[in-house]
């Protein structure tokens, strides 16, 4: 069973469908057929039956002397003359003790029962069996038992100790069943052929397009061409179509992810080449002192020095930065907390204020508490603020307000130019105006991904009186309960 299970396993898909449909439709056909038989078999013998039960035996039967002598002489086998004999029929008297005596009219002998000797034992005249047995040739014959009545009228009693057995020949019967037997398995086999061929077509038909979805699979992992698509007609809706539309859905986001890596790589060497090269420049040309003896004057190493540093952290930043976009969405689900954000607010406002001492910053918080990872989601706080800070002329004021759960910045900078306001979230851009400045344009890329991953949305827009205001968005979650003392 075992070993047929797994050859089945090993067959293709399309094979093993074929063969379950036939597998199905021959077992439908079978009990079909087989009930057909049984319903056929049961009508043919009813028939037998009413025949038998129609013969005109009465005459014989109520002759009790004739009984008698009969079973005095009790011939074992018909008299050769024939004449006035009914066709077909088998009649024999037969006792209880098993003795058969064939009454000269009969077709042939018909072997005695336990039945008729049971019968015969106790006879009633209201009992009328029928039941199968063989003649002395070994063919099949219909046995209708019924008692022999003492005398005729209603007073009449059972012979005692005999019965009279009136029997039909089967042969018409079995060859009317043979035949349809035969005509049923003739059906059986060509609708089960005919199943198994429909089957296997309807399978290469229904697999079509899986054998097409598994083509493109082979291609791409044969090529690495994510451009393929599976052709889906609009109007189906079946699994196929979408397995389909979700192979081509997966292809065009790994494409698509595939394309953002690409440009990620190309702008984080863009944006490293510049810190990179400056960073060279400025320790060749302390190495080059060191190494002629000729030291450079103290205010311009230490210029130089103050470059480095600068510019190493700004690479730490870059990178940091890079770690952060890059970093797996499994590993931000696991971090995901119910945090209040009026506390990470205040976290960030306190290092802000630590960058733009010169500056006023007013705050005005409401709690609410929000879910999201606390270390990603004040790292996305702080940047706005940054930004804030460093677009913000000396001596100004940034406004931070948060109520109901909207988060909103505004500073009194030059703002941000109509034509700019789409790019301001994509990664390593930044403003012509402010290229100068340092950042790795990977500060609004990180709020956004993060505000998006917490449920919220995020925006900048103009504000009234010159400057930008960012809105923060972000859902509520249920406040988590005090903690015990």
């Amino acid at each position: 069973m075992r070993n047929a299970v797994r050859r089945l396993r090993s067959l293709p898909l399309r094979s093993r469908l074929a063969l379950l449909v036939a597998a199905a439709v021959a077992f439908a056909v079978a009990a079909v057929s087989v009930t057909c038989w049984f319903i056929v078999q049961n009508r043919l013998y009813n028939e037998v039956d009413n025949r038998l039960g129609n013969a005109n035996t009465h005459q014989l039967l109520d002759d009790t002397p004739y009984v008698t002598a009969l079973l005095a002489s009790c011939p074992v086998g018909p008299a050769g003359d024939s004449a006035g004999r009914p066709s077909y029929f088998y009649m024999q008297l037969v006792t209880s003790q098993g003795r058969s005596c064939v009454l000269p009219q009969s077709e042939g002998v018909v072997r005695v029962t336990p039945t008729d000797r049971r019968i015969a034992a106790r006879p009633d005249l209201s009992i009328r069996t029928f039941h199968n047995s063989t003649d002395s040739a070994g063919n099949n014959v219909r046995v209708m038992v019924v008692a022999i009545p003492l005398q005729g009228g209603p007073d009449a009693q059972p012979y005692p100790g005999a019965v009279f057995t009136l029997g039909l020949s089967l042969k018409d019967t079995e060859k009317t069943l043979d035949g349809l037997a035969l005509l049923l398995l003739l059906v059986s086999g060509v609708g089960v052929i005919g199943a198994g061929a429909a089957g296997l077509a309807v399978a290469r038909a229904g697999l079509r397009p899986v054998d097409e979805l598994t083509e493109a699979v082979e291609h791409v992992a044969r090529t690495e061409d994510l451009t393929i698509r599976i052709p889906v007609a609009d109007d189906t809706e079946d699994e196929i179509a979408r397995l389909s539309r979700s192979f081509n859905s997966m292809t065009s986001a790994l494409a698509s992810s595939r394309d953002l890596q690409q440009q990620l790589i190309a702008d984080a060497g863009h944006e490293l080449r510049t810190p990179l090269t400056s960073l060279r420049t400025n320790i060749e040309l302390l190495t080059r002192s060191e190494e002629t003896g000729r030291p450079l004057p103290e205010s311009d190493r230490k210029a130089l020095l103050a470059s480095v540093k600068a510019q190493v952290t700004e690479l730490a930043s870059l990178i940091g930065d890079l770690q952060e976009l890059s970093r797996a969405e499994a590993q931000r689900g696991e971090r995901v907390q119910v945090v209040a954000f009026q506390d990470t607010v205040e976290e960030a406002l306190r290092r802000a204020r630590l960058r733009g001492p010169e500056l006023t910053i007013t705050a005005a918080l409401s709690p609410w508490f929000v879910r999201a990872e606390p270390a990603a989601l004040e790292r996305a706080v702080v940047n706005i603020l940054d930004n804030a800070v460093k677009f913000s002329p000396e001596g100004g004021t940034v406004e931070v307000v948060l109520d109901a759960g909207v988060l909103t910045v505004r500073d009194h900078g030059p703002g941000i130019p109509a034509d700019e306001l789409p790019h301001v979230f994509d990664r390593f851009w930044r403003s012509p105006s402010a290229r100068a400045l340092p950042g790795s344009g990977l500060g609004l890329s990180i709020v956004a991904r993060t505000v998006q991953h917490a449920g919220g949305r995020v925006a900048l827009a103009p504000a009234d009186g010159g400057g930008t205001v960012a809105t923060v968005s972000l859902p509520g979650a249920p406040t988590p309960p005090p903690e015990r003392p």
